[in-house]
């Protein structure tokens, strides 16, 4: 690297204030028949759109159960005016989906809409490659077990999770395993979820015309935030719909949680594309669900939560999944998948989550044991040994600690 990376960040800071957040603030895109997203809805009414050809009309913020386990929050959404709970069948290690379902016992089913998410039969998590002769009733058997733990006879949409390519998107078993389900009347949507290369996701989606939906990460951090809005608006044209993740991209500016990201205005960010159905940010108290419900009936960017979202001196805590890295590690280790453990850590505050997502990553009991010095070099400035050994050490304690 010749200049120095902060003549770079003031660099990178002034094109994207110029052309990102201002743009998306003065000239929000709209869609047929939309009511401009930057203006308040009379009397605090929710903001409504369309999620693509599936016609389920969402409020514009949805609720991410991942990291709730209090029955009276997701209760309170419900109550509130949230209508979509989106949840996976490993989120608690499966506690996630029963909290639900008690929650869920007795409300009419047309009440609230539910997306669950099942990986891939044999995918490997560290690169997400799906064998080639993948079998398709690991992921029946999964998805079964999630509605049965919902307590409930269909979901209204159920998603592949956590697709990095367009192989792993138009993989023949995991597509007939979608279809088939759907067939059954078991999902009545269809989609794919992506933390990583998602402009590629979801015109993988596009492409292969049978996925009806896409959860993407997006938002104001991504160095490859225009692409994946030009993504976005494709998949929009075709019909596909979008549910943006990852929205507060890691939400906090700095390890000790003395910085946090501005909640509302990160949300509000991404919601200005008119062609983001809906988000799905985590909740796990009563004031962010307060904070979340203040956002799904008035968009508008005030000038201070613009300066909130410039680019800060610290790294931050969410990883992009760019890649860049992973050539640069002697030890080929994940590392995206790592930082995203991280990120769960210390800014989710979810240590049973990272655990889970470093135990599936199959590590060596200290992965940096044979490095002197870290090769790798991160794009966003990330000390990526220090995450490694700091995080690692989760695996160490056991999985019954965290309930």
């Amino acid at each position: 690297m010749t200049k120095p990376i902060h003549s770079l960040r003031r660099r990178n800071f002034l094109r994207w204030s110029a052309a990102g957040l201002a743009g998306l603030a003065v000239k929000p895109s709209l869609g047929a028949g939309r009511t401009p997203v930057s203006s308040p809805t009379p009397a605090g009414q929710p903001i409504v759109r369309t999620l693509g050809r599936t016609g389920l009309k969402l409020p514009v913020v949805s609720m991410g159960v991942m990291n709730s386990d209090n029955p009276n929050l997701i209760r309170a959404a419900l109550d509130r005016g949230i209508v979509m709970l989106d949840t996976a069948h490993g989120y608690q290690r499966g506690k996630n989906e029963v909290i639900i379902g008690e929650v869920l016992k007795g409300r009419p089913r047309d009440s609230y809409i539910i997306a669950t998410k099942v990986p891939a039969p044999g995918r490997d998590r560290r690169t997400g490659a799906i064998p080639a002769d993948a079998k398709p009733e690991p992921f029946l058997e999964m998805f079964d077990i999630s509605l049965q733990r919902l307590g409930v006879e269909y979901v209204d949409i159920l998603y592949q999770h956590n697709v990095h390519a367009r192989e792993q998107a138009l993989h023949e078993t995991v597509l007939g395993a979608l279809q088939k389900i759907k067939k059954a009347g078991k999902a009545r949507f269809i989609g794919v979820t992506s933390h990583a290369n998602e402009p590629e996701v979801i015109r993988a989606a596009v492409e292969g015309k049978v996925h009806d939906v896409v959860l993407a990460a997006y938002n104001f951090r991504q160095d490859h935030r225009d692409e994946v809005r030009r993504a976005v608006a494709e998949a929009a044209a075709a019909g596909v719909g979008i549910v943006a993740m990852k929205t507060q991209a890691g939400a906090f500016w700095d390890k000790e949680k003395q910085r946090p990201i501005n909640m509302k205005a990160a949300l509000k960010w991404v919601l200005n594309d008119a062609n983001v159905t809906t988000a799905i940010p985590g909740m796990t108290t009563f004031d962010q669900l307060e904070e979340d419900l203040a956002v799904m009936s008035d968009l508008t960017l005030t000038d201070q939560e613009l300066q909130d979202l410039r680019p800060d001196v610290h790294a931050g805590l969410y990883c992009q999944h760019c890649n860049q890295c992973l050539p640069h590690c002697r030890e080929r280790l994940p590392v995206p998948e790592i930082m995203r453990s991280y990120m769960y850590a210390y800014g989710y505050r979810n240590l049973g989550l990272a655990r889970d997502l470093l135990e599936e990553l199959d590590l060596p009991e200290n992965p940096c044991r044979d490095c002197a010095a870290c090769t790798v070099r991160c794009a966003k400035g990330f000390d990526v040994a220090d995450r490694v050994k700091d995080v690692v050490r989760l695996t160490n304690v056991p999985a019954e600690f965290f309930g």
